[in-house]
């Protein structure tokens, strides 16, 4: 497989792409380069300052580029909701990156009272797509584009132990 890189990917112009965990490592990279393509990009994160620092070091790179926070936390389901209903405000979604992850955190819970790690790294954005999914079906359709690591290969998941109490 020959290397991706920033030529490889189409005029983004016109388009709007939300990206989570885009304050940092790969979502920030994600975020950064759909914006020096032309896409109006909305930085979903937990942490509204460390958004906002992303955000002016994007414009540095892609000056009069379209970029905009959304407050999510993908371990409250309130907060998700919230977020969700305030992307469907946009004129119109064509994709939905779900990148944000946490990885081996100390054992901790989301508000749903589920494990940390899998409330985020799947729960939070499988309800996040499910909430925009009639939005991204507009105007031709949207994508959703699930980030993960190498990691999921040796993962397993215990259904019976979902809040990680045994």
């Amino acid at each position: 497989m020959r290397n991706f890189t920033l030529s490889d990917i189409p005029d983004q112009s016109g388009k709007t792409a939300i990206v989570t965990g885009a304050n940092t490592g790969i979502g920030y990279e994600i975020a950064r380069h759909l914006s020096m393509k032309g896409a109006r990009v909305v930085l979903a994160c937990r942490d509204e300052d460390k958004a906002r620092d992303a955000i002016a070091e994007i414009a540095a790179d892609a000056p009069g580029a379209s970029l905009d926070f959304l407050a999510l936390d993908l371990a409250d389901l309130d907060s998700v909701a919230r977020a969700a209903q305030q992307a469907k405000e946009e004129a119109r979604i064509d994709l939905l990156i779900n990148n944000a992850g946490v990885m081996m955190p100390p054992l901790g819970h989301a508000t749903a009272g589920t494990e940390l790690q899998f409330a985020v790294n799947h729960l939070g954005h499988f309800a996040l797509a499910a909430q925009l999914v009639g939005k991204l079906a507009e105007d031709g359709g949207g994508r959703v584009v699930v980030q993960s690591s190498i990691a999921h290969k040796s993962g397993n998941i215990g259904f019976d132990n979902l809040d990680a109490s045994k």
